[in-house]
């Protein structure tokens, strides 16, 4: 595995994150436990999950489910930089969602108790909040670390502009702000390259890619629909884009299959290459999906098939940041 720092931090990650959001819903317990053992043998030290996890109102089962594999001991905590979230719903009354300064520090409290950890190593804000004021934000963030139970803040779903607000209102208060933004990136969904990219790169703030197969569309979707084992192919995000993109999809797993590579490796080795990537989030539901995961971190993709890629799943307008994506 390799590693890299989070952002402008000190603080090293490795190159891809293991998503949990499917622990609970889709992957039980058991399956779950051994799941996170094979990461951390695999040398991922990145846990991503958030307290809406397990879809269950205010339950959290997901992080109950990562608390229950930490308190088995054996240095698990020690190893592993736990990322959770903050923003969803988790109750019926009103201040129990968002990011007020009383539900950031309530929902923190909660988050440690589910995790039976002291502290979270990135608390990230799983959503930005057009109604709440960032002096405010900012005072519950900086109480939560002063209390040492929270060590790096990060965001997702921002959009470029709102990076700039919280970085710069965090500079007046002599405070780090964000670390790392959370975003759909990926071969099918380039428009971070636009503005949020560039912005993320401005303030030191690492890109931690959400959805780096596209619900499964880039993970050879074509083949295993005709083998009759894309179960995910036929939901979601894949399902929505398949026809749009079948052309272009078709290509790429041809693309692939000369190349000897997995298609959802060559998806993970395209945003490893990308500038700000820190790390995608990998959301496996079996043994099998994480291996195949981790194995992207070896493949080196040439020039030549870069420049494939970017043919098949151009960039907006004329690649690269805006306004020259666009303009003259």
């Amino acid at each position: 595995m390799e590693y890299t720092n989070l952002g402008r931090t000190g603080l090293k990650v490795s190159r891809l994150c293991l998503g949990t959001m499917n622990f609970g819903p889709e992957t039980n317990e058991a399956d779950s436990f051994a799941i996170m053992d094979r990461a951390l043998d695999l040398g991922v030290n990145f846990f991503d999950t958030a307290n809406v996890y397990g879809w269950k109102l205010g339950e959290g089962v997901t992080e109950q489910i990562i608390g229950r594999w930490l308190a088995q001991g054996g240095g698990r905590r020690d190893k592993v930089v736990l990322a959770t979230k903050v923003y969803g719903r988790m109750g019926e009354w009103p201040n129990e969602q968002g990011l007020s300064a009383r539900h950031i520090v309530r929902a923190c409290e909660d988050s440690l108790r589910r995790l039976q950890t002291d502290t979270i190593d990135l608390y990230q804000m799983h959503h930005v909040s057009r109604t709440t004021p960032w002096e405010e934000i900012w005072q519950a963030m900086e109480t939560l670390v002063a209390q040492g139970k929270v060590v790096y803040v990060g965001s997702s779903n921002f959009a470029g502009w709102h990076l700039a607000q919280a970085q710069e209102s965090a500079a007046r208060r002599n405070f780090f702000g964000l670390v790392s933004e959370q975003c759909l990136y990926n071969l099918v969904a380039r428009g971070p390259e636009l503005e949020l990219i560039p912005a993320a790169q401005h303030y030191g703030i690492g890109i931690i890619p959400w959805s780096p197969l596209h619900g499964g569309l880039l993970s050879g979707v074509l083949r295993k629909m005709a083998a009759g084992q894309a179960s995910r192919g036929k939901e979601g995000r894949a399902a929505e884009d398949l026809e749009n993109y079948r052309e272009s999809i078709e290509a790429y797993e041809k693309l692939c299959a000369d190349l000897g590579h997995d298609p959802s490796e060559v998806a993970l080795a395209w945003l490893l290459s990308r500038p700000g990537v820190t790390a995608p989030i990998i959301g496996p539901r079996t043994m099998q999906q994480l291996d195949s995961a981790a194995a992207a971190v070896e493949v080196e993709l040439d020039k030549k098939t870069l420049a494939k890629l970017d043919e098949l799943f151009p960039a907006q307008g004329k690649g690269g940041p805006a306004p020259e994506a666009w303009a003259w």
